[in-house]
């Protein structure tokens, strides 16, 4: 991998509740480098979204970053002004959000949209401006674009529409694309479609990217790296190699054992018994063992140091796996 583009630290994002604080983001660490691909993996509401919004410095009211450092190229992010971070936000960090019914504002053109990241940062304007949105349309492999950009999201596709959520994120040509499961309203002949797309863009535009996904067959084909997360917490980083077939948490090789498996005829699908637990009641010790067969009574009682195995494979547990 290049150098490091992005390291976060030890981040926290608490949400404040009458009697209680959901600790939705809870000592996060992870780094992207130059041109890599992290993917962030996990169940719903582990905190995959909520750590890609801090980064961003996005969080929803009422909940806030109570520390740690998100550090672009060096620069800590959360020390920046909100002017500063306006700037930071579409031309050096970029974000294609989950649903692009949503993310698309439906009385604007797309043209409209696309344009309004480009005349900020780039302060384009007139014939110029337009010419652009039209290249970031094509770059996206939308057909005639010249007349595409006076149309409105109701007027195109699932498909399309995510389209010009990707041409809005790179209009500006940031250094880092967070990608928050792009590819779900999508069905699978487009989704890889997509996913090529991405790829290309990324390698045309050097950009790196975080990929936010439940999906592992998008993991085995986008990502460098994987770190997995569980309750707000990154339990194990690794490269996708050694994620699928030397697994070190209890966890993660529960996850890949509920993939279904087109070879293997079952009568059941797997599934890890039990329910993550609420954020704001996180058990004592580690949070996955009362989810964990082979949990001990240390696993109960005392939180895992998050500890290297080796080189670029890191785990959070008492007892991982020997793969």
């Amino acid at each position: 991998m290049g150098d490091r583009l992005l390291e976060v630290q030890d981040l926290k994002t608490y949400f404040p509740r009458k009697g209680s604080v959901v600790k939705a983001v809870d000592g996060v660490s992870f780094h992207v480098d130059d041109n890599e691909t992290l993917g962030l993996v996990g169940e719903s509401g582990c905190g995959k979204t909520m750590s890609c919004l801090s980064i961003l410095r996005l969080v929803p009211r009422p909940g806030r970053i109570v520390s740690g450092k998100v550090l672009l190229e060096g620069e800590d992010l959360l020390h920046k002004s909100d002017r500063e971070m306006r700037k930071v936000r579409g031309e050096k960090i970029s974000m294609i959000l989950q649903d692009p019914m949503t993310s698309l504002n439906p009385v604007l053109t797309v043209g409209d949209q696309i344009a309004e990241s480009l005349s900020t940062h780039l302060k384009l304007k007139g014939p110029a401006l337009v010419e652009r949105v039209v290249e970031m349309l094509r770059q996206v492999n939308i057909s005639s674009p010249e007349t595409r950009i006076t149309a409105y999201p109701h007027q195109m596709s699932g498909g399309m529409k995510q389209r010009v959520v990707g041409a809005i994120s790179i209009s500006c040509r940031p250094r880092l694309l967070i990608a928050d499961e792009p590819t779900t309203s999508l069905d699978v002949t487009i989704q890889a479609q997509y996913l090529e797309l991405l790829r290309d863009l990324q390698r045309e535009l050097g950009m790196s990217l975080i990929f936010i996904t439940h999906d592992f067959g998008i993991v085995a084909n986008m990502c460098d790296r994987v770190s997995v997360m569980y309750a707000g917490q990154i339990v194990e980083t690794a490269p996708v190699r050694d994620i699928f077939y030397r697994p070190a948490h209890h966890y993660t090789a529960s996850l890949l054992r509920a993939v279904p498996r087109l070879e293997t005829k079952i009568d059941r699908l797997i599934s890890i018994p039990g329910q993550p637990p609420r954020l704001d009641r996180v058990p004592e010790g580690c949070r996955f063992s009362p989810r964990c067969a082979q949990a001990r009574g240390e696993c109960a009682q005392d939180e895992p140091p998050l500890v290297a195995l080796e080189d670029g494979h890191d785990v959070k547990c008492w007892y991982p796996l020997d793969g």
